[in-house]
């Protein structure tokens, strides 16, 4: 019997099979690449240029004489709060339309950076700004993925979703060019600092530009009365995608959050080497698997994408020289460039498509709650066993994973197989 998860319907409870695409969406073989997805395009380099910065952040908190386990805190407790805030996000995108959250995630990106810049100490300001920015990046983010999925049929959600996310590749070369530079060109000091978070504030103006310039005339119909967010997760939100989610949060924790403090522990240059090869890596992959959904299946693809992060995970532990950051970044960043548009493409698939923003949003805050559950984690193990201590964790549980997630789905039949 297929090991699939099984959604649990009332008769009355709209099917998530049909996607509801808009009239002059493209459909089978022709072009889904229209001016609104290269503006889309563009707006995710800007925004990713801003997180990427916002990599040094842990170097902040070390500025500000905090540990790495407070860091691990820090970023847990914001990702919580931004977590409980975005499932409402989800929800206000179908019954109010993208524009107007983004417009409302921006603003909260902006409050969040500027009270990053003016923290002084590891009070409860830090705490508040970290967790008003994540909330605003996070579903600045969702609402532009949830705006592109609109944009093909669902056979090819998971291409125009890859394609789309190359974008956040090069918007992470540059973030991770300036912000060695920045760290490069500046003393250790309040300007160092005042100047990261400036080029972040700037970065997420121009995304509102953007948005605003994309969504311009856009046209939302309210889908009638809100189904309360635990029974549409109860009935929609496939369970064996967290064991997915989770494993691609512990990866963001290890190289978001903590990566820079072990390069600037080994007295390297910086992040940039490890973050362009990365990019570079998943770049390229993305566009030469933008059709392996349709060959190998997405769940295949998944698999592949979470050993890629072991394999990562296990060559840091030999790094000394800048140079040897390249092998483990080839490896994340293949990773990362399946796993992500399989996530994002079977969470929205198993929600009716009046859902998608919901369905999006969800998706990724089960990342992001991956990052909560082990951030701390991590940052215990660091300051108590080291950093390599943390690597061996890390891949080990990844592995763990993914093995569990390939018996549970070996049967499992994806419908983008043979799809054209």
């Amino acid at each position: 019997m297929p090991a699939v998860d099984q959604q649990r319907e009332s008769p009355d409870a709209p099917a998530p099979a049909v996607d509801r695409v808009p009239r002059d969406a493209p459909a089978g073989n022709r072009n889904i690449y229209s001016q609104s997805f290269f503006i889309a395009f563009a707006a995710n380099i800007v925004l990713v240029t801003a997180n990427t910065l916002s990599f040094r952040f842990a170097e902040f908190v070390k500025f500000l004489g905090g540990t790495e386990e407070i860091t691990g805190r820090i970023v847990s407790c914001g990702l919580i709060a931004s977590l409980l805030l975005r499932m409402f996000a989800g929800q206000a995108m179908d019954r109010f339309g993208v524009r107007r959250v983004w417009i409302t995630a921006a603003v909260s990106f902006l409050l969040g950076v500027i009270g990053m810049a003016i923290s002084t100490d590891l009070g409860w300001l830090i705490y508040v700004a970290r967790g008003v920015f994540v909330l605003g990046l996070a579903t600045m983010f969702a609402c532009s993925v949830s705006h592109v999925q609109t944009l093909a049929p669902s056979t090819r959600r998971t291409e125009i979703v890859g394609t789309y996310g190359a974008s956040g590749f090069l918007g992470m070369i540059i973030g991770a060019q300036l912000a060695d530079l920045i760290f490069a060109s500046l003393p250790q000091g309040p300007q160092r600092y005042h100047f990261l978070f400036g080029s972040m504030f700037a970065a997420g103006c121009l995304n509102l530009v953007l948005a605003l310039w994309l969504t311009n005339g856009e046209r939302h119909e309210s889908p009638g009365p809100v189904i309360p967010l635990p029974k549409l997760l109860r009935r929609y939100f496939p369970t064996s995608l967290l064991l997915v989610t989770l494993m691609m949060g512990l990866g963001f924790s290890v190289t978001t959050v903590f990566l820079t403090r072990y390069a600037t522990s080994l007295g390297l240059i910086g992040t940039r080497t490890f973050f362009t090869a990365y990019a570079i890596s998943a770049f390229s992959m993305r566009f030469v698997a933008r059709r392996w959904s349709n060959v190998m299946g997405r769940h295949r693809m998944m698999l592949c994408g979470l050993l890629g992060h072991v394999c990562g995970h296990l060559l840091l532990l030999g790094v000394t020289q800048d140079w040897q950051l390249i092998p483990p970044a080839l490896c994340c960043g293949f990773g990362h460039a399946l796993l992500f548009p399989c996530i994002v493409s079977l969470g929205a698939s198993s929600f009716p498509a009046e859902c998608r923003g919901t369905a999006t949003a969800v998706t990724l805050a089960s990342v992001d709650f991956g990052t909560v559950l082990t951030a701390p984690l991590m940052g215990y193990v660091i300051d108590h066993y080291g950093f390599r201590a943390m690597f061996l964790l890390s891949s080990s549980t990844i592995l763990g994973f993914a093995v569990l997630y390939g018996l549970r789905m070996y049967r499992a039949v994806d419908e983008e197989i043979g799809a054209t």
